[in-house]
């Protein structure tokens, strides 16, 4: 009987694997992955762009972007108790800087914009007294707020702040209900992962693999990652290794595609 059980309970879990949905997956986290890009090129374009034009650069408190009609935007908040609107940077194009216009209109949030900062600023809180979160030398760890529909929550991700390096991991995701209250936090990587490039040697490709603590799939965050730096790189492809699965992301067409690992070492065998 013991046996039967055993034989039962194999043939569902490798009926539940073999269901496993690999092209949504891919896309779903292509998706996410694309959207995060969009806003974190948003605050890098958008903050250097209000800078060279804001005449009281020491009343600005800090910055975050989103997505509106469509549209990026990076709107940047002034310090104190009680911040204000002090511009917001909106692009017809997020690939072409000079679609950008620039709104100076001094104002309070709206009610979205609220939400926005409040976990943000709520991220913030937990970054600096939180030991899950780790800091390392010649990085910052940028904070990507996000707000769809009831979903909310908050990426944050690790950046050099040095040239000739592309930083995996040390990155973190935490989860908000509607009250912008925090329901969970987690490490996406267990690790820090630095690949070092050189701009006058070619690299076609590179790797990453992810340990049994981590994703079976490459994150949205490695993607956003690679939108951000592979260009610099010269990187055409990347790959990211998991005990179950290979992930192969393709730089230069911006496409995900997920196989078992199996079907991988045959590939290359």
């Amino acid at each position: 009987m013991k046996s039967l059980i055993l034989s039962i309970l194999l043939s569902i879990s490798v009926g539940a694997s073999a269901q496993i949905d690999l092209t949504k997956i891919a896309n779903d986290i292509t998706n996410e992955g694309k959207y995060l890009y969009q806003l974190e090129t948003a605050a890098w374009n958008g903050t250097d762009i209000f800078r060279k034009s804001f005449k009281e650069p020491e009343r600005i408190g800090g910055y975050f972007s989103f997505i509106e009609s469509g549209k990026a935007k990076c709107l940047i908040f002034s310090k104190g108790e009680k911040p204000k609107v002090i511009g917001v940077v909106s692009f017809g194009d997020i690939g072409v800087v000079e679609t950008a216009t620039i709104n100076f209109k001094e104002r309070g949030f709206n009610d979205f914009e609220k939400d926005i900062y409040t976990i943000r600023q709520k991220t913030l809180a937990e970054v600096k007294q939180d030991s899950l979160f780790k800091a390392y030398n010649n990085t910052n760890l940028n904070l990507i707020p996000v707000i769809n529909g009831e979903n909310r929550r908050v990426y944050a991700l690790t950046a050099p702040r040095v040239t000739g390096t592309v930083l995996f991991g040390n990155d973190y995701l935490l989860q908000f209900d509607r009250k912008n209250n925090i329901v969970s936090k987690e490490a996406l990587h267990q690790n820090l992962i630095p690949i070092h490039y050189n701009e006058e040697t070619e690299a076609i490709a590179s790797v990453h693999s992810h340990s049994s603590e981590t994703d079976d799939f490459i994150t949205s965050t490695d993607i956003c990652t690679l939108m951000l730096y592979a260009k610099y790189a010269g990187w055409k492809q990347h790959i990211v290794v998991s005990r179950n699965y290979v992930s192969i992301w393709d730089c230069e067409t911006e496409t995900l595609k997920i196989i078992t690992r199996e079907e991988y070492e045959q590939q290359n065998q």
